[in-house]
């Protein structure tokens, strides 16, 4: 009943407005308020863009989104459609004539047709299920796309007829493959995706692959439109060679299909050159690590003379789009916490482009985003700063950018928001740089110190950056100095800085963690008396083995952790990769270095007082694996409550509102003892 009472006062006390003038804080509700720029893309012509412009329904609790249009320079900002249901995917025909999209109906996700001289919609399709990989080919006459086949249960047995009005049990899953379950999906139906084609007039969807496999990836149409480039892992033992993929092309006509690849490892993403000549395409060689690089790759169209293009580039390469003259490039990529769209030519050559890409993420600040390119090589992205989430940007002529929104203008020039700082500090195991933000409270008193909250991210093969976020705001807006790291292991510091904890996770990322703790206390910006740490997943691992090697921290909260990986490795929906890239061997082959790297090998030391969270229906880290600490701090008589999200899947905060629970909780309790 405490914890009920506290979190009550302290939800409440969280809406109270701290007025500057006429500006107030960021408060828990102004989440639903928030809009963002998601899939931007250009007409051919660079005369209009067309978006995603996303947002979170209220009402329904959860997120929202409609196709908008607008010119190039910003001007003519509309809405595509009168039609209030959930739009997406949109893409300009070769000509700039039509956009195809797909949206909501009664019946599923079909996939709908605009015409721009007239603003005429229609519905072409009647899928079974939702399409995905929208991709016009380039006469304009078809559209290709990817969609799930249900097949038969691999067991069918034959029940009794129950007696009318019965009300017997739902029937049985059954499965038979390596990979029966996703976070967030549940239950994989048995089936598989496959490429098919549609009249871009409307018609029968006609399938193109065939065979037990997944083709999930982009496709690419060969300038004649006859065939389609595509990858997907089409091997004998797929399932168990999971980390392999090939570029294949496929006859759209005789449904033939050829293997255009054989490296191992994943090759994907496939991109035909505007003469039909080159195949550019990403991957890498395997040579099973925590982390590679993406690589750059060029080959003929028959997947002759294979070269790589980014050899000397490190850092991975993402979202490949050729220039209209085929002399090279446009990508993205992750550089210390930062997203950019770059060029890179055939003789490997980068030109960056614009920074800070994202803002598509509006938890955390994890790195997103997207862009387009027009044939005259403008290109619109979005952009976001810690202080808004994505907006449009245009960039003309490889120049300056130019934002071309302001969609969260009415809600956030009403908030003063905590200002983000970037930090550099030296790690005392190796002396290696270390990289990290702080987050100072709205109306900061530099003449206080303040209590210190660390926020851990997920991955742990990811990483933060200077991106918009909610939750950080939040918890900044509550009082505290939030300050959130990328220690070894984070992704956009090279390959080797990321392949750190290889066969050795959690290990010196907790050192990296501490030695920032350790810079910000002594450089007189928080209360070393009052320090709190939290994280997610990865982080939630890392906040757990954090207060087993120190009693430092005030209280914690432990967020969907791994606390045992022997357990965890074999019910977690992804059981079957670790052998492959965090640990040698398997559970049972290995049982003292899975037992080693375990949190709750160090529970023993834990007296601090931690709140565990989890959803209740996460696969990737199952809710047992939080119920270990949590029993294991029971039996120990050390302080902490067990917080359990009702239908919430490992992205706990993918509603709304839940997002706003999991801060409201993580702040009622670290307040409790903050106040001490």
């Amino acid at each position: 009943m405490r914890h009920i009472i506290v979190l009550l006062i302290f939800v409440n006390s969280f809406q109270l407005v701290f007025s500057q003038g006429s500006k107030s804080i960021f408060k828990p509700l102004d989440v639903f308020s928030l809009e963002w720029a998601v899939n931007p893309q250009i007409s051919p012509d660079a005369s209009q863009i067309i978006y995603k412009r996303s947002g979170f329904d209220i009402m329904n609790d959860t997120s929202k989104g409609n196709l908008w249009i607008l010119n190039t320079d910003g001007t003519s900002h509309r809405k595509l459609t009168s039609r209030e249901v959930n739009e997406s995917k949109a893409t300009w025909s070769p000509d700039g004539n039509r956009i195809a999209f797909v949206s909501n109906t009664k019946e599923g996700s079909e996939i709908y047709m605009y015409w721009v001289l007239t603003g005429q919609i229609a519905k072409l399709s009647q899928l079974e299920m939702s399409p995905g990989n929208i991709t016009w080919s380039p006469d304009g006459k078809l559209i290709a796309f990817t969609m799930f086949k249900s097949e038969k249960l691999p067991v069918v047995i034959k029940m009794p007829q129950k007696p009318k009005g019965a009300n017997w049990a739902k029937p049985a899953r059954i499965t038979n493959r390596l990979k029966h379950e996703a976070d967030g999906r549940g239950y994989l139906k048995p089936g598989f995706t496959h490429i098919y084609t549609i009249p871009s007039q409307g018609g029968t969807p006609e399938q193109i692959t065939s065979g037990n496999y997944n083709h999930t990836g982009t496709l690419s149409f060969s300038p004649d439109s006859k065939s389609i480039y595509f990858s997907a892992n089409r091997v004998e033992d797929w399932e168990y060679d999971f980390r392999n993929s090939e570029v294949y092309n496929v006859d759209i006509y005789t449904k033939l299909i050829k293997v255009l690849t054989s490296q191992k490892g994943p090759d994907f993403s496939p991109k035909v050159s505007p003469n039909g000549n080159k195949i550019a395409f990403l991957g890498f060689k395997d040579n099973v690590q925590a982390h590679q690089n993406r690589v750059l790759y060029l080959m003929n169209s028959s997947g002759k003379n294979r070269t790589t293009i980014s050899g000397n580039f490190d850092n991975s390469i993402s979202n490949i789009v050729w220039d209209s003259l085929g002399n090279g490039l446009y990508f993205t990529y992750d550089e210390k916490g930062n997203s950019k769209v770059a060029y890179i030519s055939l003789n490997g050559k980068v030109t960056k482009l614009a920074d800070n890409l994202g803002g598509t993420t509006i938890g955390r600040p994890y790195a997103s985003g997207s862009f387009s390119v027009a044939k005259n090589g403008t290109i619109v992205y979005t952009h976001t700063r810690p202080e808004y989430p994505s907006e449009l940007a245009v960039i003309k002529d490889k120049k300056s950018s130019k934002l071309i929104t302001n969609l969260n203008e009415d809600l956030l020039s009403r908030k003063v928001l905590g200002k983000t700082e970037e930090v550099w500090y030296t790690s005392s195991f190796d002396g290696r740089k270390i990289q990290g933000w702080l987050v100072k409270p709205p109306f900061y008193d530099s003449r206080k110190k303040y209590p210190l909250l660390v926020e851990n991210h997920g991955g742990p093969i990811l990483n933060y950056g200077d991106r918009f976020t909610s939750e950080i705001q939040l918890y900044a807006a509550g009082g505290y100095v939030v300050f959130y790291p990328n220690p070894r292991g984070s992704t956009s510091y090279g390959e080797e800085f990321a392949n750190l904890l290889y066969n050795n996770y959690p290990g010196q990322d907790y050192n990296d963690v501490m030695d920032g703790v350790d810079y910000l206390v002594k450089k007189g910006i928080v209360d070393n008396n009052k320090l709190f740490v939290t994280g997610g997943s990865a982080g939630g691992i890392m906040t757990a083995w954090m207060i087993g090697k120190n009693k430092r921290f005030k209280a914690a909260v432990v967020v969907k952790p791994v606390m045992n990986w022997i357990s965890k490795t074999l019910v977690a929906d992804n059981y079957f990769g670790y052998a492959n890239s965090r640990y040698p061997g398997q559970p049972w082959e290995n049982f003292e270095t899975y037992w080693k790297f375990s949190p709750l090998s160090l529970v023993g030391n834990i007296s601090t007082p931690t709140m565990v969270m989890v959803g209740m229906n996460d696969l990737r880290t199952p809710p047992s694996e939080a119920k270990q600490l949590y029993h294991a701090l029971k039996l120990r008589k050390i302080e902490t409550v067990l917080v359990e999200i009702p239908g919430a899947s490992h992205g706990i905060a993918k509603k709304p509102s839940n997002l706003i629970s999991k801060v409201a909780h993580v702040l009622a309790w670290l307040n409790k003892y903050n106040l001490q």
